[in-house]
């Protein structure tokens, strides 16, 4: 009875808003009517099951505490920590040259590379919002920065799809090989502004390092503030998209929709489905994809898509983030699409390889496990050697030069 009086409903808003949009020819009203009617749509599916939507928001916010909040939680207070004395421009003076002269991109853009290669989304897009607002770049150059720092996590890529949901850690870095070269090819793409880089490049005064004033505990309490702000508006994204997801998979309306879809497109309808909630949520459509019964290699290049065009949730929340900046969406939505693109065409390409065709056996998984002490531990020391490399050899070259 209740699902026959939802449907009802949802019929009467759809001849309500059909008979509003033919009389009306205000383009804002048509727009603001066609969300409207979605929002209700969703709403009523809140109302008529609400024991999908609160499982759903459990398990998002439970995704979020256990493994989101933790992990990223302790990152930003450490880099806004070292934003504060001044690392920007020690990164700019070490990595700028190397990072940014291929991108034809300020050396200050060097701290904000780094972040989105070690973090991924939308931590890229949220540290070079702040360059913008600090006016250490300038909005074009903000713009075309947040598209090219745009990638997934490597600790996701590899840990939670690679290892988990595909059961082969070798596709693992297959696609965060793919993502990362298809942020290359983005970062040659976009047309940089030159006569601004030549402007850079030219400019022959150095930025002055900042003495800040602030106490350490001030610095401390501000960095902690500004994570806990950002790590829990990236966790309401989380709940709210997964509750999204919930309401469109438990949907005979939906559901409905797709058999129609899948059958116009002649595509199997569970694969679509997944794809579709992928473009929605990206963790959620990669574990479906994962799951579905077809070849390793068409996997491969579905989730290279998702994980390049990130979904709509990671989307709002870099627009989220980004806000003060007033970030053009459609034209960030396309860039994204075309990284999801580019990053399936490079998939298909390194999945041909030999390399990367035979996936790991159990015993090698299991090995694979087990050596995550080792393996961590030799990271660590490749970070430290990577951090202590170019100080070395900027005092080498200093000595030369004084030689001489």
């Amino acid at each position: 009875m209740i699902i026959i009086f939802s449907l009802l409903l949802i019929l009467s808003l759809i001849v309500f808003l059909t008979f509003s949009l033919i009389k009306s020819k205000n383009i804002g009203f048509s727009k603001n009517l066609l969300v409207t009617f979605i929002c209700t749509v969703f709403i009523l599916n809140i109302v008529f099951n609400p024991k999908v939507s609160l499982s759903s928001a459990l398990d998002g916010g439970k995704l979020f505490l256990s493994s989101v909040f933790v992990s990223i939680f302790p990152f930003l207070v450490l880099i806004n920590i070292m934003l504060s004395y001044d690392g920007v421009n020690i990164y700019s003076k070490l990595l700028g040259s190397i990072l940014c002269k291929p991108f034809k991109l300020p050396k200050n853009c060097s701290v904000v590379l780094i972040i989105s290669i070690l973090c991924g989304y939308p931590l890229g897009a949220k540290y070079a919002s702040d360059l913008y607002e600090k006016k250490l770049i300038d909005f074009k150059t903000c713009e075309r920065l947040i598209s090219i720092a745009s990638n997934p996590s490597p600790i996701f890529v590899l840990g939670a799809v690679g290892t988990s949901m595909l059961n082969s850690p070798s596709i693992g870095f297959l696609l965060l090989l793919s993502c990362y070269l298809s942020c290359i090819i983005m970062g040659f793409i976009i047309p940089p502004n030159n006569s601004l880089y030549s402007t850079y490049k030219n400019n022959q005064i150095q930025q002055s390092s900042v003495h800040n004033t602030s106490t350490l505990g001030d610095i401390l309490k501000d960095s902690i503030d500004n994570a806990f702000k950002t790590s829990f508006s990236i966790g309401g994204f989380i709940v709210f998209f997964s509750v999204l997801t919930a309401i469109i998979k438990n949907n005979i309306l939906f559901d409905i929709v797709f058999q129609k879809l899948s059958s116009i497109l002649n595509f199997e309808k569970i694969a679509f489905q997944s794809f579709f909630l992928g473009l929605l949520e990206m963790t959620n459509g990669c574990n479906l994809v994962s799951s579905l019964n077809i070849s390793n290699m068409y996997k491969t290049i579905i989730i290279s898509f998702l994980l390049g065009f990130s979904g709509l949730s990671i989307i709002s929340q870099t627009c989220s983030i980004t806000y003060k900046i007033n970030l053009p969406l459609e034209r960030y939505i396309r860039r994204k699409f075309i990284q999801g693109i580019i990053c399936s065409i490079i998939a298909s390409i390194l999945y041909s390889l030999d390399i990367f065709k035979t996936s790991m056996s159990t015993s090698t998984l299991e090995s694979f496990k087990y050596s995550n002490f080792n393996l961590n531990s030799n990271i660590f020391i490749i970070q430290v050697v990577i951090l202590i490399t170019p100080i070395f050899l900027a005092k080498l070259l200093r000595l030369f030069n004084r030689t001489s």
